[in-house]
């Protein structure tokens, strides 16, 4: 169970701070009904009891993890304020853990403070929508399935022109790297190993956006990252272990290592269209 030593923090301002986050006792709050989370299933609300690999480390980590999922599930929404004593009392966390956590929510466009009016959940249009935490709440919440094809339209867009301008950097031992992730993958589908596969490949994919030499284009490597990991529906080659997906991946190789930009670029798009499930999402390849 979540646990905060209450005596410990008190949560109130220093001399000359201001509490941006305790708004309870501000005019125009709506305090009318019962918090937004009382209608969601009761094991939602027990943080402690979430996974110890949440991104964020300890109760500020798992909170964030915890307040971000429900926004956006739509467990909570913009009808009514989000006040943090309601919060740390559900949550059984301090002001300051409740205080923190909001603040990261702010940062990533999910919620929005204000005097007078309170913290309250921003529209989709405002959220940072390219957050790797976001994608993955989207990826596994009611809009899974436009979250996955948005992903897949997305990395059809970013992984060729990646793979074609890393063709030519020329750098020897990246492409040793990236070979060697290779047959990592094909030893892991040889063993039925498909965590160790998809960690194989998930650093090919990431490794070659990195060196294709565009920052904007490295600065999306971890959208690229986070897709991997909630692969799924619409399928792609990178989303299990395959023979064909194998094969692409080291004609990728064979590609840099020879410096041809389009091939590379081609048996990416290649990649991306292993199976059937993706020619609704995405235009056939196009022909070099």
């Amino acid at each position: 169970m979540m646990t905060a030593a209450r005596s410990a923090d008190s949560g109130l301002a220093g001399p000359g701070e201001r509490d941006r986050y305790s708004y309870s006792e501000a005019p125009g709050i709506d305090r009318v009904g019962p918090p937004a989370w009382e209608g969601a299933d009761p094991e939602l609300g027990r943080v402690g009891r979430r996974a110890a690999g949440s991104r964020g480390r300890g109760l500020h980590g798992q909170l964030v993890q915890q307040l971000g999922q429900m926004i956006v599930s739509g467990d909570l929404g913009a009808d009514r304020p989000l006040v943090p004593e309601e919060i740390g009392q559900r949550f059984e966390v301090s002001r300051t853990v409740v205080r923190e956590s909001l603040r990261v929510l702010e940062a990533k466009g999910l919620v929005s403070a204000r005097p007078n009016v309170g913290t309250r959940v921003r529209p989709v249009s405002d959220w940072n929508l390219l957050d790797p935490d976001i994608i993955e709440w989207r990826a596994f919440g009611p809009h899974r399935d436009d979250q996955r094809r948005e992903l897949s339209e997305l990395r059809w867009t970013i992984e060729p022109l990646a793979a074609r301008l890393a063709a030519g950097h020329g750098r020897e031992d990246v492409q040793q790297r990236l070979g060697d992730m290779v047959e990592i993958m094909g030893h892991a589908m040889g063993q039925g190993d498909s965590l160790t596969f998809s960690r194989a490949d998930a650093e090919f994919h990431s490794m070659l956006i990195q060196v294709a030499g565009n920052r904007m284009l490295e600065h999306l490597s971890g959208i690229v990252s986070a897709a991997l990991q909630v692969s799924g529906g619409p399928v792609t080659g990178c989303d299990r272990p395959h023979d064909a997906s194998l094969t692409h991946h080291a004609r990728i190789v064979e590609a840099l290592a020879a410096g041809d930009g389009a091939a590379a670029e081609a048996a990416m798009r290649q990649l991306l269209t292993v199976h059937p499930e993706v020619e609704r999402v995405v235009p056939a390849p196009r022909e070099h």
